[in-house]
């Protein structure tokens, strides 16, 4: 069970948009892409059969795993993630500051 996973809100720890918020659109293997942060220009050849004008274009780009943490909105702060099971036998990701369960 990975600790980060898709539609998790994450907050950037380490790099040029360190203390943004932002969603997780993809996960990797040891990489994450964070909807609208870590934009890099991408040189885009034109397609006129696909419909594709060309340009330089904003493209996301992948962030190492180990430069996001889980942002917990209770505190307002980025938390840790453990994973514990549950009464009911199944596995559960929680905050390592408050032990309470993520949704």
């Amino acid at each position: 069970m990975n600790k980060i996973k898709q539609n998790d809100e994450v907050i950037i720890i380490a790099g040029k948009d360190k203390g943004s918020i932002g969603t997780v659109t993809k996960v990797l293997e040891s990489k994450v892409i964070v909807e609208g942060l870590n934009l890099a220009k991408k040189h885009v050849r034109p397609n006129p059969q696909a419909g594709i004008t060309g340009g330089i274009e904003p493209k996301e780009m992948p962030l190492s795993i180990s430069n996001v943490a889980i942002y917990n909105s209770e505190t307002q702060k980025a938390d840790r993630i453990g994973i514990r099971t549950n009464t009911d036998g199944v596995k559960e990701r929680f905050f390592k500051s408050s032990g309470e369960a993520l949704a």
